[in-house]
């Protein structure tokens, strides 16, 4: 016979919903694992008590109930399985499975029995149908009468709401059977009474879903959310998952709590209880126990006295009430250093964390998917921008979530990520061995949470920023400044100084057949140039000498391949982390040393820093004396050109009239425009200086030759 049985689409009823999953039957116990919420119900063999095979709706259904009165139900199974199961109980369970049918008499008559968790109404020895008491959300009583309320179930289309016994009196002396009937009910029931203290009180604390401040009451059994407007109560019953999430500003820290049922507020449901804090609130809790009951209780998980991050006491308290562990970000690591990536979905911004088995994101809405549900993902290019991408993934079920403008430095890291788990990334197709090596009946909540860890993860960060601070000031500067004053224009911009050089040498004689407007040319002329970048904002100088390094760096660059050699396979973030903490681990003397070399280098820098400005003051002055003399030839050649143009005025004067009719004249607007092209200006001043150096005599001559 077979170690394990396993069954594909058994539906196990809680709270009056049916949910589909997978079921396996093996030698330590019974395993269901939910495909909605990734729960998994694990029953151990030596606490079953009842195995009961039955004709149900969905076909045939297996009720086990335990030896502490818990009841599992389970439909789905085909007539034809029954002899494999009861084989199996027998031989590894050691347990007949018995056959009983339910009544269907429709008679409305008969005999309540209260087992374990369940209310049974029976005629004769065949049970009519079966209460869960934890589906009991309050119990009343009347004259002969006991009426039942039930929670509200959201999956299912029509919900049971209420059921009303009718109790017959009795001859028996000082026993009320109505009081009896509600006892055994709420004994069992899912009432939340608040009885009793809280155990600790946390005031004020920020949560984003639902949105407001709340005071957070910790009761034994249940969760009390107070508010200015609204008051939640929530069972640990209904507590899936807990999350500790870091933000990207490193300063706060998101706490989600998972919930299915999810708390109601009209008709939102909020399946995710959001808390806000920030990293530096402190907190010094005393809870309502003594020592004794502490010890008892939470064996060690708590104290009567804690104090420390306000996040970590909400966290370390929940985790021992709820007993469920903590999910923390596994080891991705974004393009940022952050272990999250800032994206869009739907319509708000918000952050997606890649967690060891599924994605969580926050804060509205907040989703959380597993792994084990993801069918394939996809990354697609950006609608605006190809600045961004977006991640795509769909879930086995034809659930489509989109996850858009993330940042283009993001795609590699996500893709390692994606590509590290086995997921099926759509754009490259499906490729043999890409199947999930994770256990498919494993719990998707599997990583422990240490709020020790966590702080010495965070103290390594800081240590390896401090390393990566000081190796770049201790590098070369390589990037280039940009300076748009010094590079080389290949077109000339429209109102440049020069615009019309490019123009004039391309077109030939076109400025002598066209009639420019004599504004365009004075606007033009007016039209001051660009003004170049100073000079101290050009790039570095690469003959400048190279400053010094700190003694850590020296240091590192000195033991770094001894540092591989020892750590085989080593990541470039994790040497740094590992060489920041052999540098803090060393002795005070050896550090000595290697400062000792570091003040040696600075004074070798320092030495050459003199010597290198000394030579550029030199080169300075030079430049500055070939400046002077630049601008004194740009002067004296104006003087020349503005006596150029007086002389050319009294030789056109005293022309005659007749002559000056034959002859061409040049207006004072054609000189200026002529004068802005730069290839025009130098035959124009040629020439002018040749008339201005004739004698009275050759004058009409020069005139006629223009």
């Amino acid at each position: 016979m077979a170690d394990t049985l396993e069954f594909n689409e058994i539906y196990q009823e809680v709270k009056g919903s049916m949910n589909d999953g997978r079921l396996r039957l093996s030698r330590q116990g019974v395993i269901f694992k939910n495909s909605k919420t990734g729960k998994v119900d694990n029953i151990q063999a030596s606490e079953l008590a009842e195995g009961v095979w039955r004709r149900v709706a969905l076909g045939h259904g297996l009720k086990l109930l335990t030896k502490n009165g818990h009841v599992y139900k389970y439909d789905g199974f085909r007539e034809s399985e029954f002899d494999k199961l009861s084989d199996f109980f027998k031989a590894h369970y050691r347990l007949e499975l018995a056959e009983k049918d339910l009544c269907v008499k429709g008679w409305n008559w008969g005999t309540v029995r209260f087992g374990g968790q369940l209310l049974s109404f029976d005629i004769g020895e065949q049970p009519v149908f079966e209460i869960p008491l934890s589906n009991v959300s309050q119990c009343t009583t009347g004259k002969n009468e006991v009426t039942l309320e039930f929670h509200q179930n959201d999956d299912a289309e029509v919900s049971l709401m209420e059921v009303r016994f009718y109790v017959p009196p009795t001859q028996e002396d000082g026993v009320d059977p109505v009081e009896a009937f509600a006892q055994n009910v709420l004994s069992k029931a899912d009432v939340i009474q608040a009885t009793g203290d809280a155990i600790c009180i946390f005031r004020e604390l920020q949560c984003l879903t639902p949105r407001g401040r709340y005071d957070i009451r910790i009761y034994p059994t249940f969760l009390h959310l107070h508010g200015k407007t609204f008051d939640y109560k929530i069972p640990y019953t209904t507590v899936l998952r807990l999350f500790l999430l870091p933000h990207k500003d490193q300063r706060q820290m998101f706490f989600v709590i998972s919930l299915d049922p999810p708390i109601k507020q009209g008709q939102t449901r909020y399946h995710f209880l959001i808390l806000l804090f920030s990293k530096d609130e402190d907190i010094s809790l005393t809870l309502n126990m003594n020592e004794e009951e502490v010890e008892k209780r939470f064996e060690g998980r708590l104290t009567k006295n804690m104090s420390g991050s306000l996040y970590e006491m909400v966290s370390r308290v929940m985790k021992a009430l709820v007993n469920r562990k903590i999910t923390v970000p596994g080891n991705f690591q974004g393009h940022s250093g952050a272990q999250c990536i800032t994206c869009s979905y739907k319509a708000s911004s918000g952050l997606l964390y890649p967690l060891e088995r599924g994605f969580i994101y926050v804060h509205k809405p907040p989703v959380h998917i597993r792994f084990d549900e993801i069918s394939f993902v996809n990354f697609a290019r950006g609608t605006t921008t190809t600045r961004s991408f977006d991640f795509e993934i769909e879930t086995k079920q034809g659930t489509q979530y989109t996850f858009s403008s993330i940042e283009r430095e993001e795609y590699g890291k996500l893709f390692d990520f994606v590509n590290a788990k086995k997921l099926n990334i759509k754009n490259r197709g499906l490729k043999e061995g890409m199947k999930q090596s994770y256990d498919e009946y494993a719990d998707s909540d599997e990583d422990q949470h240490d709020a020790y860890l966590e702080r010495m993860k965070e103290e390594g960060k800081i240590r390896e920023e401090n390393a990566n601070d000081s190796s770049d000031g201790s590098g070369e500067e390589t990037d280039e400044s940009f300076n748009p004053g010094e590079e080389d224009d290949d077109v000339a911009e429209e109102f440049d100084s020069n615009a019309s050089a490019s123009s004039s040498s391309g077109d030939g004689d076109s400025d002598r057949d066209e009639k420019k407007p004599a504004k365009k040319a004075k606007i033009v002329k007016d039209r001051k140039p660009r003004k170049k970048q100073p000079e101290s904002k050009k790039g570095k100088d690469p003959n400048a000498p190279k400053r010094p390094m700190s003694a850590y760096m020296l240091w590192l660059n000195a033991n770094r391949e001894k540092i591989k050699s020892d750590h085989p396979g080593i990541s470039i973030t994790d040497l740094s982390k590992k060489a920041g903490e052999l540098w803090k681990a060393m002795s005070k003397e050896k550090k000595e040393e290697w400062d000792r070399k570091a003040e040696d280098a600075r004074r070798d820098y320092e030495k050459a820093m003199k010597e290198y400005s000394v030579g550029s003051k030199s080169e300075s002055s030079k430049t500055e004396r070939s400046k002077k003399k630049k601008k004194k030839q740009e002067k004296q050649t104006k003087g020349k050109v503005e006596k150029k143009g007086a002389a050319s005025k009294s030789l056109s004067s005293s022309k005659s009239p007749a002559k000056n009719m034959s002859e061409s004249f040049k207006s004072k607007e054609f000189v200026s425009s002529d004068e802005s092209s730069s290839g025009e200006s130098k035959k124009e001043d040629s020439e002018e200086e040749g008339v201005a150096s004739l004698p009275p005599s050759s004058e009409e001559s020069a005139s006629g030759s223009d």
